[in-house]
């Protein structure tokens, strides 16, 4: 299923800014972004789940906000893009 992971995090004090770091840590391992607080991830229930649990250990919820948005089937989803942007094909051979 794609997941759409959205979050905003406070960054008023460093404790903040390090919640920012780990948690777009956490996004890069298992997605890829496509704006600077939004990650799409190919994922399936499980990977999903450990996704929700590193995510939810990592902010603070009195401060910050994470969405997470399932969309469990892609068949008629379409993604419009516009402008800059280089997407990674996840079903494609993967080139070194």
């Amino acid at each position: 299923m794609l997941v759409l992971v959205c979050y905003d995090v406070n960054t008023e004090t460093p404790a903040g800014r390090r919640r920012l770091r780990r948690v777009a840590k956490v996004c890069e391992s298992t997605g890829q972004r496509v704006q600077k607080s939004v990650f799409e991830c190919q994922v399936d229930l499980a990977q999903y789940e450990a996704l929700e649990r590193r995510l939810l250990a990592e902010i603070n919820p009195e401060q910050d906000c994470l969405r997470l948005y399932r969309i469990p089937g892609t068949r008629g989803f379409e993604v419009q893009e516009h402008g800059h942007f280089k997407a990674v094909d996840f079903a494609g051979p993967l080139v070194l």
